[in-house]
């Protein structure tokens, strides 16, 4: 195998026509780094892959591979090999022939293209289905001998668009620690394109997290869950609650804002100017039921859904000018105090739980 690159991408755009997908984006993915590419259908996400892979022209910025720039380079010199979220396996060879059709192409010998096709299916554990075609195989499988064809050129980086998307979820979870395993033990990047918060947080070294074609936010998976940058990415990854209003105060080391429904709330933070729009979050599971809130720390509100999860139990209560605030209580303590749709309940969270979000530049 290639030794792992670094991938860099700097103020790289895509424009189709007057749409533009991707915006001036600058991107530094250390080599060796499982990256996630995450956010909502359209976000730019799928382009900025098919722009590193060669698949795209870029509209303007460069993209560099290790120290090499593969900006104008065509896919098939770049170092880097894709797979398709279709998995695009040739239905009429067979599995040794699927894998080792790019090295055919490229003139190696048979018998020497066939047996790297063969180690590559021994790695995948897929060797005792060699002579089958891909018909014969399940999703999984198929999903194997399409990894498999994609890392015989050995590649520095591999890129991967929505690669479990087709599975069911149980084989997805499977798919997901042996995609996570086989980058560990291959050592080359990885820069994985999905939807799936879950998806991203299970296997990414780095989560990029990108909206409307930029990037909100790019960190480690803890990161970006404990201390998200955006109200988008508090939103988008579903663990927060994000209250926005307007300051009204800041002293000591405190910022209160008034929501437009009235409520109070306060976060710390300094140097906030009062009237200036800012958005705080609060994490779901460190709101607290049935406790009286300190000021700016809560609210009582009315229960609107009570939703059993098993292990926890989820809350949503409207009050104070807010709709929809969540709360994630574990079971023993909501079962020892149990509320219904329609009950007024105190909430109530730590100062240090809310956090004052930024905001992208436009």
């Amino acid at each position: 195998m290639s030794k792992a690159a670094a991938i860099d991408l700097v103020s790289v755009s895509k424009v189709y026509g007057a749409t533009t997908a991707v915006h001036a984006m600058t991107l530094k993915i250390p080599a060796g780094t499982y990256c996630c590419l995450l956010g909502p259908s359209g976000c730019g996400k799928t382009s900025t892959l098919r722009m590193i892979a060669g698949h795209e022209r870029i509209s303007s910025g460069d993209i560099r591979l290790g120290n090499a720039v593969i900006t104008d380079l065509p896919a098939a010199r770049r170092g880097t090999a894709m797979m398709f979220q279709s998995y695009a396996l040739f239905p009429h060879l067979d599995l040794i022939d699927n894998v080792a059709f790019s090295l055919k192409m490229k003139g190696v010998a048979r018998d020497e293209r066939r047996g790297k096709a063969l180690d590559l299916l021994k790695l995948m554990q897929m060797e005792a289905y060699a002579s089958r075609r891909p018909a014969q195989l399940s999703g999984g499988q198929q999903q194997r001998v399409a990894l498999a064809r994609a890392l015989i050129t050995d590649p520095e980086a591999l890129l991967l668009d929505e690669p479990l998307s087709a599975l069911d979820p149980f084989l997805k979870i499977r798919m997901r620690a042996e995609l996570k395993k086989l980058q560990a033990s291959l050592g080359i990047t990885f820069v994985h394109v999905t939807h799936s918060q879950e998806e991203a947080m299970a296997l990414a070294d780095l989560i990029v997290v990108m909206n409307d074609g930029r990037i909100e936010q790019a960190a480690a998976p803890r990161t970006v869950f404990e201390r998200p940058a955006t109200a988008f990415v508090a939103r988008f990854m579903g663990d927060h609650n994000v209250i926005s209003g307007r300051v009204i105060d800041c002293r000591h080391r405190a910022v209160t804002l008034e929501v437009p429904g009235g409520g109070q709330f306060q976060a710390p933070g300094a140097d906030r100017v009062p009237g200036e729009h800012i958005d705080i979050a609060v994490r779901t599971d460190r709101v607290r039921i049935g406790k009286e809130p300190g000021k700016g720390l809560g609210f009582t509100g009315l229960v609107t859904n009570v939703e059993y999860r098993g292990a926890t139990v989820k809350l949503t209560v409207n009050g104070a000018g807010i709709e929809e605030l969540t709360a994630i209580a574990d079971d023993t303590t909501f079962f020892a105090r149990p509320v219904t749709a329609g009950d007024a309940v105190p909430l109530s969270w730590n100062e240090e739980d809310a956090i004052i979000l930024g905001r992208l530049d436009s």
